[in-house]
């Protein structure tokens, strides 16, 4: 549900289980007042359990989200449109509802083979990165 009395932001990756939902927590947790904010992708995917468990480690739950498709939001109109895919290789989605676009690109750290903590470490990275880019640009 859109409030009106808030800027509206959808963040757009490609599967909506990682960096989309990290920068939505984020984002909600350090500016909700201010801000409307839903995340989505072109190929959704379930929230990535480290996801999830990097974003408690802040405070930030997150174990409710479900991963979205664009297509639920044909027709609404945002603020602002932010993408945090384009790591190697990657291309990331168009959504036409925008007003203001925005674009980082972030290494998908779902995209790390290795042992657990390399694969929370990697999580920790792309998350603090979000983090930062959230405070300086919202």
């Amino acid at each position: 549900m859109i409030v009106q009395n808030k800027s509206t932001v959808l963040f757009i990756c490609n599967h909506n289980s990682a960096r989309s939902q990290m920068a939505e927590g984020l984002l909600k947790s350090l500016h909700g007042e201010h801000y409307e904010v839903c995340s989505a992708g072109i190929n959704p995917n379930d929230v990535n359990p480290y996801a999830v468990k990097v974003l408690a480690e802040l405070g930030v739950d997150i174990s409710h989200h479900r991963s979205k498709s664009l297509q639920e939001f044909e027709g609404v109109e945002f603020d602002y449109v932010a993408t945090v895919c384009g790591g190697d290789g990657e291309v990331c989605p168009f959504f036409p509802g925008g007003k203001n676009y925005f674009h980082e690109a972030f290494e998908d750290p779902v995209a790390v083979n290795g042992t657990d903590p390399e694969k929370i470490e990697a999580f920790r990275k792309i998350r603090d990165e979000i983090k930062e880019w959230i405070k300086e640009s919202f």
